[in-house]
């Protein structure tokens, strides 16, 4: 695989320094991309960056996944307006393994081969540095005016009304190439990759190889993954869309792809999958033929979503959708964890009802009476009379008495009323 043309025609290009593609056409070359540490957890917003050195170890040559632990303590002025929060070394420490665990879904860590995938955390060879060392053997390479001359300095040095820019954060571009200074010469990294809004600390790191060793090293860069209405890519109410699935769970993440306009879905499946060239434009000409079907949407979602959690993840996300839309069975409700379960009905009017209430009572009196599902019941019975009423997705009687087997893990119950209209009663004890 030729990682230049495959990364071209899934627009993940945005600027590469020359001579960057004969580099990687000459030998097998080490590259490595930067990932914040300042969670336990990558969000979607990472992926574009793990993708591209998923690729890159596919094309044969070696990633290296750098965790900024040092830089994670003092933060990243680009695309930013204020300083981050700062973290301790424990935190970070539990981060990077957090991370590598989720790494390691894309990226083969255990492989014999050359190209094996390294992880690396800055904070290993920055914590050695003094100040007096870091100014003298750095800092005296790179000018004040070079600097200054970056976009992510200018901007928080001009922005109105902003707080300024620390010392602490001016200095973070010479912390970034010291990384790739470091990499250069342990390991012969020769290639940063990173988002666009990384190109000014990366070409700070070719700059200081160049003036310290003399050294060729490279840069390239990928776009800004952002939505067709300008919206921030990645983002809902409720936060960022995360791989771990205790701060996202699997369905939610799921539904996340699943509700991505066309034109972005028609982007992103290029980006966020390992689907050919042939089997993108095969579905994009099927999705443009009836796009009530979803394809490019149901694609996108199994693709991601198997690849960052599993198959089974993935089915139960499918069943799930099922279930909400009209089409699931009592049988595939009672499969559901409680996780998935009030995941899915998240959002839905909740009743909470003590459990020895709802043992042997009469459907009426639940609905109408212990909860109001329904205003009265009148409307209730004759609601249940028409057929219109479901119980854990079985279409029940007014004379229906409730047991204890119809609690779903022994404390949910589901009720439908008509099509689209789900209440979820909770039996507390």
């Amino acid at each position: 695989m030729n990682f230049i043309e495959e990364l071209k025609w899934r627009g993940m290009i945005h600027d590469m320094m020359p001579g960057t593609k004969e580099q990687l056409k000459k030998e097998i070359t080490s590259a490595y991309l930067g990932i914040d540490p300042t969670a336990d957890s990558l969000h979607i917003g990472h992926l574009v960056g793990v993708m591209m050195l998923k690729h890159f170890q596919i094309a044969g040559h070696k990633p290296i996944a750098l965790v900024g632990g040092a830089t994670g303590m003092i933060g990243d002025p680009s695309g930013k307006s204020e300083e981050r929060n700062l973290l301790d070394e424990k935190t970070l420490r539990h981060n990077e393994n957090a991370l590598k665990v989720q790494l390691g879904k894309f990226l083969d860590f255990e492989t014999e081969a050359s190209n094996k995938a390294e992880l690396v955390n800055n904070f290993d060879w920055m914590s050695k540095y003094s100040f007096l060392e870091f100014i003298r053997d750095i800092g005296k390479h790179i000018t004040v005016n070079y600097m200054m001359g970056k976009d992510s300095v200018k901007k928080r040095i001009s922005s109105e009304g902003g707080s300024g820019m620390s010392f602490t954060e001016f200095s973070y571009q010479l912390v970034q190439g010291t990384d790739f200074y470091h990499l250069y010469k342990e390991k012969n990294c020769k290639l940063q990759m990173g988002g666009s809004d990384q190109w000014g600390n990366i070409t700070t790191g070719t700059e200081l190889i160049r003036r310290k060793l003399g050294g060729e090293a490279f840069a390239l860069t990928c776009p800004l993954i952002t939505k067709a209405d300008g919206g921030k890519f990645g983002k809902t109410e409720s936060g960022n869309v995360w791989l771990e699935r205790k701060y996202t769970s699997p369905y939610k993440f799921f539904q996340f792809w699943m509700n991505v306009s066309d034109s972005d879905a028609e982007k992103y499946i290029k980006i966020f999958t390992l689907l050919s060239k042939t089997e993108v434009e095969e579905l994009v000409k099927q999705h443009a033929e009836a796009p009530h079907l979803r394809l490019l949407q149901l694609r996108l979602a199994k693709e991601v979503t198997t690849m960052v959690h599993s198959e089974e993840d993935y089915n139960s996300a499918i069943e799930a959708t099922n279930i909400l839309f009209g089409n699931g069975t009592n049988e595939s409700l009672q499969k559901m964890d409680n996780e998935l379960f009030l995941s899915v009905f998240e959002g839905v009017p909740q009743f909470k009802v003590e459990k020895s209430k709802i043992e042997n009572i009469n459907i009426i009196d639940l609905l109408a009476v212990e909860t109001s599902v329904f205003p009265s019941k009148g409307e209730c019975r004759k609601m249940l009379q028409s057929n219109g009423v479901s119980l854990n997705k079985n279409k029940i009687a007014p004379e229906y008495i409730i047991s204890k087997n119809d609690l779903l893990n022994n404390k949910h119950i589901l009720i439908q009323k008509g099509k689209k209209n789900y209440f979820l009663i909770i039996a507390e004890v």
